[in-house]
């Protein structure tokens, strides 16, 4: 089939009826159909059950320094779990620390504890008039809303296929005091599925910003997420990056098992320099005694080292790599050569991006639903929820069954075909409006 825009209004008339047929029979289905988040599936899950068995009431939960896993203790995490995490993030153990289930929960705390008590010895951010982070985007949605609670202001970045754009941030932060941070989920990232370039990674690690208190937000969730054994991402370490620029408490660097493990039930770290780590301890000892050392201990003795979680990871892959490849081989069968829509295809991490024609996002998420597909809300990968352009919308393909996928694909390509007719229809500059260009009754059965 030709492109849309080449299309002669009857020929897009008469597509409209043929397309507005398929959609009431999408709506008789009574489907029930969620890919709203990028959670792990029922079988994925599954692959971490054996961690339930790896400690009993007659295992010894003492570590190898003598620590036991049952009492207080321990600040930073259990020296066996440092190692482990260390070895996932890429950094020395001694540069981590081990936290509770949540990567979320670390950033929130790092925010929190510089709007209240500032970053090592600087004005606390609540005392200041203004308050920026730069915010690649698209991004991640609750990177955003953790900013927003605490009214930061969010300027948007526009993503490149190296990264976020560089120049734009090097020249923002250089000049502008105010800016304390930028988000950034360099590998694998939420949603498209981009990996930074070495040469953006050192740039990061050059900045030089205006603020003393800037820091880099180093969200890398996806670091041993890969789809395939071939064909894998690898990014520069960026706190390595930073110390060899001379900037070494430029970066936090997040990271958790929340994907490999237990979502809800891992462990979450966050690795820095020891300028940072001081500063950071020195809210911790007030925050609690030790975080969950049983939990430490399962996940070391359930996984062994990194090499047990990498292969461990391959088998995740095995469950989520066809259904991402079942997401592109629909997209392109049914929108290919239409001009109505791209999508980004990566090689890990849980998302991918699909990019409508300008306005139409909104209306795609809401058909979609009105069918029985819940998808992540458009306008949800830009700060405040605003998509200037109203035309990104999240693919999360890890959740649902395959099958189920399937079906999600051909309902989302549908309404995709539907909105982008309508929009075309609306924007031909001959007669006014006829029976046949009024928007289709969605719960017309």
């Amino acid at each position: 089939m030709k492109p849309y825009a080449e299309m002669t209004r009857e020929e897009l008339q008469a597509l409209r009826k043929e397309l507005a047929g398929k959609y009431r029979e999408f709506q008789g289905r009574d489907l029930k159909l969620d890919m709203s988040r990028g959670k792990p599936s029922v079988d994925q899950l599954d692959l971490s059950m054996g961690m339930m068995d790896v400690l009993s009431s007659d295992d010894d939960l003492t570590c190898d320094d003598g620590t036991d896993c049952r009492n207080y203790g321990v600040l930073d995490g259990i020296s066996e779990a440092k190692e482990l995490l260390a070895d996932m993030m890429e950094v020395h153990s001694d540069q981590i620390i081990i936290y509770g289930n949540s990567s979320l929960n670390v950033m929130y705390d790092t925010i929190s504890r510089s709007m209240t008590h500032g970053v090592m010895g600087n004005t606390p951010w609540c005392q200041l008039d203004k308050v920026k982070f730069l915010c690649p985007v698209p991004g991640y949605d609750r990177h955003f809303a953790i900013t927003e609670y605490f009214g930061i202001e969010m300027i948007n970045v526009p993503m490149l296929p190296t990264g976020p754009d560089m120049d734009m941030i090097d020249e923002l932060v250089a000049k502008d005091e105010s800016i304390k941070g930028v988000w950034c989920v360099p590998k694998y990232s939420n949603p498209q599925g981009i990996s930074y370039s070495d040469d953006t990674v050192r740039r990061f690690a050059r900045l030089k910003p205006a603020a003393k208190d800037f820091r880099i937000y180093w969200d890398n969730a996806y670091t041993i997420h890969h789809l395939y054994d071939w064909e894998q991402d690898h990014i520069l370490e960026i706190l390595a990056a930073c110390k060899r620029a001379g900037n070494p408490d430029l970066a936090y660097k997040f990271a958790s098992t929340s994907k490999i493990s237990f979502p809800g039930s891992g462990i979450a770290a966050i690795a820095a320099s020891q300028n940072n780590l001081v500063d950071i301890k020195k809210q911790l000892r007030i925050q609690t005694i030790g975080h969950d050392k049983v939990n430490q201990l399962r996940h070391v003795r359930f996984f062994g080292d990194i090499h047990g979680m990498m292969v461990h990871m391959k088998y995740h892959a095995d469950i989520l790599r066809p259904k991402f490849e079942a997401v592109n081989d629909i997209l392109k069968r049914e929108l290919d050569g239409l001009g109505i829509g791209t999508w980004t295809t990566p090689r890990g991490g849980y998302f991918m991006a699909f990019d409508s024609l300008d306005g139409c996002a909104k209306s795609i998420v809401s058909k979609c639903k009105k069918a029985g597909l819940i998808m992540t809300q458009a306008g949800a990968t830009f700060p405040y929820g605003k998509d200037p352009h109203d035309s990104n919308i999240r693919i999360a393909p890890s959740y649902p069954p395959l099958d189920d996928l399937r079906i999600a694909m051909e309902l989302f390509a549908l309404c995709v075909k539907l909105v982008s007719v309508d929009k075309l229809l609306k924007e031909m500059p001959e007669q006014g409006k006829t029976a046949e260009s009024k928007p289709i009754d969605d719960n017309k059965q």
